[in-house]
């Protein structure tokens, strides 16, 4: 009886409840499976998948010149000057190879056929998935002089392929919608479909990409090609810093089947920022390219070091201290790399590994012996960077000592009284008066305040014990509880939210990207694991009469007062200069109140733009930038 009981609570499940996906029904179930997601970094996922296509061709040597076209209703167009994707028949399946490679996962010319011997795309389900999460896409092929297309409808065919006429030209041209009926967003962001464009630009050099934006009143058109390749690029991210030598180390070599490309630079800087790529896909996670790069600098370095006198030999320089301040980009290009998922975010091959690690040896020694004067400066600062490393750690462990271990918590903060850290959040707050506020308008028992007075260090521009040495990180390293850079432990962290409360203006937003970088610096767990938040404060209040609104912005203040109507001098605008003109009412109901704030979580891309916009920001004499920082705030926060 009672396993009756149990069977009729369950449910029925026999062989009617197994569903089997058939072609693209699999990608419009499950799109996140395939491009990440349905926000807008999948859609923008959607032009890298058909862009990787026409890179492909480049990379066999084939296609010079890609074109993008963002048209006004968002959709868009991509033609390179490719071989065309082959028209004949497929015999298998008995359709055109074309209609294949849009409808059937896991067709194409990466497989070993020797269509591709080097190729970013290993699924064969590009196409096919753009396909399938687009409301229309229509291929138009240029071939043998003449010229075909077929049209598909959310991946399915509208008819078959057909000739439409004649050519001299070459190359695929593939323009596609996206689906509003998978895509939360619709709407492309040119600067990312850029930034990404013109890294594919510099990965390959003497291959030119061209965007065009047709949404504007003037069109907006911008050409990428770069002759030196990745020299350019690491020139590029060293753009507004300042480098130790001039000349930047460049290698391009083969080892055995594999294409190895190393550009490296030193700067003025203490954080390394090295980008590695394998058949022109960002490795995001490193992989064995990367750690065979790392592991070879490292003891090419400390060799040359004691060679020519400059350790001792007991002296040795760590992997970080030969980093300090290194701007490099790594590229390989092999025939089968083994990536993690789909989505590519790590390398696997170790024969990357050996191969980097041998290449990098040889051709980094060779430079240093012919540049002695740059080995010396690079071991310099290598051996300043040591220096600073042991000055740290003495400063950590005074600082886990007097702080970390201690019940002592920082004078300014505001605990709240509960205990549990799942239900505790607590606002990083800019300045002591609209801390004040806050104290005495928040929900204690949950909501804890920290002020901060002024501008936290720019931890780009600092080294470790400096930044240290830093009241206002020594206040937040305490209020938080879990350490500091190797030494962070997620579990000890003493508040699940930690949001920072910043004033709505340019200033507000220069604190936000510092504190948001030295987060993903030095306390990553909380940007990567979603503990990060940004409060969302108004600008303005408008009242009329007994009824009042807040607005976020002049477009939003004018939207309502244009819903109430009247004459502009019937409104009663308060515009807030700072949250400390807020009344503790007013900051509860717009920006502390969980039922009605608005909060934006950070994520590991926006640590990205908030690095874009310090470094601009490192010349911070002419005042923080304010042009690139109004023109940026919103997007460093996009998403947060």
């Amino acid at each position: 009886m009672e396993d009756k009981t149990l069977m009729e609570r369950a449910g029925q499940y026999d062989d009617s409840q197994i569903q089997v996906l058939e072609g693209l029904e699999a990608v419009r179930k499950r799109p996140g499976m395939y491009i990440g997601s349905t926000s807008l970094v999948g859609l923008h996922h959607l032009v890298t998948e058909v862009v990787d296509n026409s890179i492909d061709e480049a990379l066999a040597g084939f296609a010079t010149h890609i074109e993008i076209y963002i048209h006004k209703d968002n959709s868009v167009t991509v033609q390179d000057d490719g071989r065309g994707m082959p028209v004949g028949r497929n015999e298998k399946l008995d359709k055109s190879t074309v209609e294949v490679i849009h409808t059937v996962l896991h067709s194409g010319g990466k497989f070993g056929g020797g269509g591709y011997k080097v190729s970013g795309g290993l699924h064969g389900v590009g196409a096919a998935v753009v396909n399938a999460l687009s409301m229309y896409l229509r291929v138009e092929v240029s071939r043998d002089g003449q010229v075909y297309m077929q049209e598909f409808k959310r991946g399915i065919p509208e008819g078959p392929l057909t000739v439409i006429g004649t050519t001299t030209e070459q190359g695929t041209k593939t323009t596609f919608k996206a689906d509003p009926e998978v895509f939360e967003e619709l709407v492309y962001d040119y600067d990312i479909l850029t930034a990404r464009l013109r890294e594919l630009a510099f990965l390959n050099k003497g291959l030119r990409i061209t965007v065009s934006d047709e949404r504007e009143e003037t069109l907006v058109s911008e050409t990428f090609y770069y002759e030196g390749g990745i020299q350019e690029y690491v020139a590029y991210m060293n753009r507004n810093k300042v480098a130790i030598h001039d000349s930047i180390i460049y290698v391009d070599e083969m080892y055995e089947t594999m294409q190895i490309e190393l550009a490296l630079q030193y700067t003025d800087g203490y954080v390394e920022n090295i980008s590695s790529y394998a058949n022109n896909i960002g490795t995001k996670e490193g992989g064995m390219h990367l750690e065979g790069f790392r592991r070879s600098l490292t003891r090419v370095i400390n060799d040359y070091g004691k060679r020519f006198g400059y350790l001792k030999d007991n002296d040795k320089l760590s992997g970080d201290d030969v980093r300090e301040g290194l701007t490099a980009i790594i590229s390989v290009k092999l025939e089968d790399p083994q990536f993690e998922g789909q989505t590519k975010q790590k390398l696997g091959n170790s024969e990357a590994r050996t191969a980097v690690d041998r290449i990098t040896t040889i051709k980094v020694s060779e430079y240093l012996e012919e540049n002695p004067d740059v080995g010396r400066l690079i071991l310099d600062k290598g051996l300043m960077a040591a220096r600073a490393r042991e000055a740290a750690r003495k400063a950590r462990e005074i600082s886990r000592k007097s702080v970390m271990e201690s019940t002592t918590l920082p004078g300014k903060l505001a605990d709240c009284r509960s205990k549990d850290p799942k239900e505790c959040e607590i606002y990083i707050v800019e300045g002591d008066s609209a801390g004040g506020t806050a104290k005495t308008g928040r929900d204690s028992h949950f909501q804890a305040i920290l002020p901060l007075r002024g501008k936290i260090l720019n931890v780009e521009k600092q080294r470790l014990d400096r930044i240290l040495s830093s009241d206002p990180i020594q206040s937040m390293v305490a209020a938080f509880g879990a350490g500091i850079g190797n030494d962070f432990d997620r579990e000890k962290l003493r508040y699940d939210r930690i949001i920072i409360m910043t004033d709505a203006d340019v200033d507000g937003a220069h604190i936000r990207t510092l504190l948001l970088t030295f987060f993903y610096r030095y306390m990553r767990p909380l940007v990567e694991e979603g503990h990060v938040y940004m409060a969302m404060p108004p600008l303005y209040k408008i009242s009329k009469g007994k009824k009042y609104e807040y607005a976020y912005d002049d477009e939003e203040k004018d939207r309502i007062m244009e819903e109430w109507g009247g004459r502009e001098s019937q409104f009663d605008i308060q515009r807030y200069k700072g949250l400390g003109e807020m009344s503790e009412h007013q900051l509860w109901e717009t920006t502390m109140d969980p039922a009605r704030r608005t909060l934006k979580r950070a994520n590991v891309d926006d640590a990205k733009m908030a690095d874009e916009i310090l470094t601009i920001l490192m010349g911070e004499k002419v005042e923080p930038r304010r042009e690139f920082i109004e023109k940026n705030a919103n997007k460093a926060d996009i998403d947060l």
